[in-house]
């Protein structure tokens, strides 16, 4: 079944993400059809949980485009030793045309391993220390208005629920799997992966 990525209010954008504990040919396939799903839906980071898969992984490429940039893979990210604070605007492929401002450390320290198997850390800050904070929100089932200000989270408040009455709507009509039927993939992928 081919990746798609998932809406708020979907189930799995809250649950809290495995770790991966296997990398094989299945996965690296997941990984480069993520990528391609980020770029067709202009995206700069796709986490696992936002294509319906409960595993702590991320992809990103700060250009946005195929063949540009760099693409990183980023495999049970882990962060560490924050510094600073800043507040800039923040959008989600799993909340098409949402924006809002969120305040996070300027700087950050992460640890993650790539689809080779090897750990990579970083010191990192601007745009991509963004994206890592951002995007392993994700795999901790934080969306970026989680950490907006009340006043903020007032603003956008009608545009979030509007997602939610869609997804009722495509629910009751048989557009969307049942959260039993949702708990029951994310086991299968578990079992694989985790």
């Amino acid at each position: 079944m081919p990746l798609e990525v998932v809406h708020y209010p979907h189930p799995t954008l809250r649950y809290q993400s495995k770790p991966v504990k296997r990398v094989d040919a299945d996965l690296r396939k997941i990984v480069a059809e993520m990528f391609e799903l980020m770029y067709e839906n202009r995206g700069i980071g796709l986490a696992a949980n936002q294509v319906d898969l409960p595993i702590r992984l991320f992809v990103a490429n700060l250009s946005g485009t195929k063949g540009e940039g760099e693409e990183l893979v980023f495999i049970n990210p882990v962060i560490s030793r924050p510094k600073g604070n800043e507040e800039e605007e923040e959008g989600c492929l799993s909340l098409p045309q949402v924006f809002g401002p969120v305040k996070r450390p300027a700087e950050i320290q992460f640890d993650a391993y790539n689809l080779q198997g090897e750990l990579f850390s970083q010191r990192i800050d601007g745009m991509l220390a963004r994206v890592v904070q951002h995007e392993t929100d994700h795999l901790d089932g934080i969306m970026f208005f989680d950490r907006m200000q009340p006043s903020a989270i007032q603003e956008i408040a009608y545009d979030i629920e509007e997602f939610v009455i869609d997804f009722k709507s495509r629910r009751d009509v048989g557009g969307m799997p049942t959260d039993e039927e949702i708990a029951e993939r994310r086991q299968q992928y578990e079992a694989t992966y985790c």
